[in-house]
């Protein structure tokens, strides 16, 4: 069985060495403690669940969903960003469900990008921004994103025949895995670089709504130009704590959102009318739930800062994202990770989201404090 081009052009997995590791330490019994995965430990609010019990016992969410969303889900999207980005969207049509954001940034490529056409992407970041390019037949052309430019790429940096070939083009704010945030400035920047050369912009905001020190995310959809350019795709997972319950969506210019309509309608059946109805539960109710998740975070973050910065190593503190991009003394990710797993602490080789993320490596806060501090007495010992 030989398998498709497609799939012989993609990325190898630098982690599956790692996570032999990983799993042999396990089985000789070493109590492993895992800062790799992008996964809250925090439950779903009590609200949100019994939102879908509930909604469990209505016949009419027992079949086929609509293909863009409810309207009361897409509705309850369009009032978060009005009450948080001073952003009006046109629910039906600047707005659509997504069976997490996954799906989304994977199929829109779908809808845009032909043989030949290149999509711009960060690195490091998120490994779909690459493969979905190369899924739909185009060229990823990768952006790096430097500590000296704040994580932030630059725009003037890309080759002119890159320019001309793009159809598409990522960013991510706050960023996985840098916890990078951006202002005003980028995103104007963004908006004249895609008005000027035709390419259609999606802005990756999973991490929206966690932000630390009073520090307020800024939207792309906020800002003059962005909805005749592109979009944003946001998640209920990290916010809600809802990762198992894949629920999205994409808002922004409407001739965008139908063509990733389009896709969906021909690769899946919608989302659960169950799950969504969890999700205006969730973007309707009572957002103390989001600022206390937050407050843990902040928490962590502060005694992870603080401890390895005792450890002798140079971390920013994050603005945003529950996220710690390290430094690492070497410059080898890999190596480094293996050394801390030694001691039992996992944390994700930079490398593992493309090569500008050699040098670093990635914490991510879903250790409660406890766990966190055990870690850096484990990592004292070995680095």
């Amino acid at each position: 069985m030989e398998y498709a081009e497609r799939i012989k052009k993609l990325p190898p997995y630098l982690f599956a060495e790692l996570d032999r590791k990983i799993a042999q330490k396990r089985k000789e019994g070493v109590d492993v403690i895992s800062f790799g995965v992008g996964d809250p430990d925090l439950p779903t609010p009590e609200h949100i669940v019994k939102a879908a019990c509930d909604a469990t016992k209505k016949p009419e969410n027992h079949r086929y969903p609509s293909y863009e969303g409810m309207l009361a889900f897409r509705e309850a999207v369009a009032e978060r960003y009005r009450r948080d980005f001073g952003v009006e969207l046109d629910p039906e049509k600047e707005v659509i469900a997504l069976i997490g954001s996954k799906e989304g940034v994977h199929n829109i490529h779908f809808a845009f990008v032909n043989p030949g056409d290149v999509v711009l992407y960060p690195d490091p970041g998120y490994p779909v921004y690459r493969t979905g390019p190369l899924f739909a037949g185009g060229e990823a052309y990768a952006m790096p994103l430097r500590k000296e430019n704040n994580f932030l790429p630059d725009l003037e940096a890309i080759p002119r025949d890159k320019v001309k070939k793009a159809k598409m083009m990522w960013i991510n704010y706050p960023n996985n895995p840098t916890a990078a945030v951006a202002e005003a400035e980028f995103y104007r920047e963004v908006i004249d670089f895609a008005q000027d050369n035709d390419i259609i912009v999606c802005s990756d905001e999973a991490y929206s709504a966690i932000a630390f020190d009073g520090y307020r995310v800024r939207s792309f959809l906020e800002f003059e130009g962005a909805r005749e350019v592109g979009i944003a795709i946001d998640s209920l997972s990290k916010a809600y704590n809802m990762t198992g319950w894949r629920i999205a969506y994409a808002a922004g210019n409407s001739e965008v959102i139908a063509g990733l309509g389009k896709v969906k309608t021909n690769v899946d059946s919608g989302a659960s009318q169950i799950i969504q109805e969890a999700a205006i539960a969730a973007l309707r109710g009572s957002q103390e739930c989001v600022r206390e998740n937050v407050r843990i975070y902040q928490e962590r973050r502060d005694v992870l800062v603080r401890g390895l910065r005792k450890l002798g190593f140079n971390v920013d503190k994050p603005k945003a994202t529950f996220y710690l991009w390290m430094e690492v003394p070497d410059g080898n990710s890999m190596a480094f990770a293996e050394k801390l797993l030694e001691a039992g602490v996992v944390v994700t080789p930079g490398v593992g989201f493309g090569e500008h993320g050699e040098g670093f490596v990635r914490f991510a806060l879903t250790q409660p404090v406890a766990r966190i501090e055990e870690a850096l007495e484990r990592m004292e010992r070995v680095v």
